[in-house]
């Protein structure tokens, strides 16, 4: 029983210490590299750290997650090779930036929205086009 106890106990320490990894973004820039970096990464539980809490991000977060997992071995190891190759960063208020960025692999233009929220930066999907 004293085993079973100390297994549980490891596993909930090893379970819970994931999410305590991921360090608060600094700045709207910060939040979407974290973000896009993860997603490429194939790390969604990580990606979801950094966005916005809600069932619209979340189910396109989903959405994300499913294109991502239907690639074959070669398109995810291609995509976690991939660098972001940001091309524009614009302030649209001080809790509003706007980031347009590619990847290395696929190179198509994509828009995320970064919000600061509760003086934490968050990325908001509803609206912007999402990796």
């Amino acid at each position: 029983m004293k085993t079973f106890l100390l297994f549980i106990a490891i596993l909930f320490t090893a379970c819970n210490g994931k999410e305590q990894d991921y360090r608060k973004a600094e700045n709207a820039l910060d939040a979407g590299r974290e973000y896009v970096q993860s997603c490429l990464q194939g790390d969604f539980l990580k990606a979801a750290f950094y966005l916005v809490p809600g069932e619209k991000n979340s189910q396109l977060l989903k959405e994300a997650e499913k294109v991502y997992r239907e690639k074959d071995k070669e398109g995810r190891q291609q995509f976690r090779l991939a660098s972001i190759n940001i091309s524009e960063v614009t302030d649209i208020n001080p809790s509003t930036t706007v980031i347009k960025f590619s990847n290395s692999f696929d190179k198509l233009p994509q828009t995320i929205q970064v919000v600061k929220k509760n003086d934490t930066w968050l990325v908001d999907l509803i609206n912007t086009q999402h990796p």
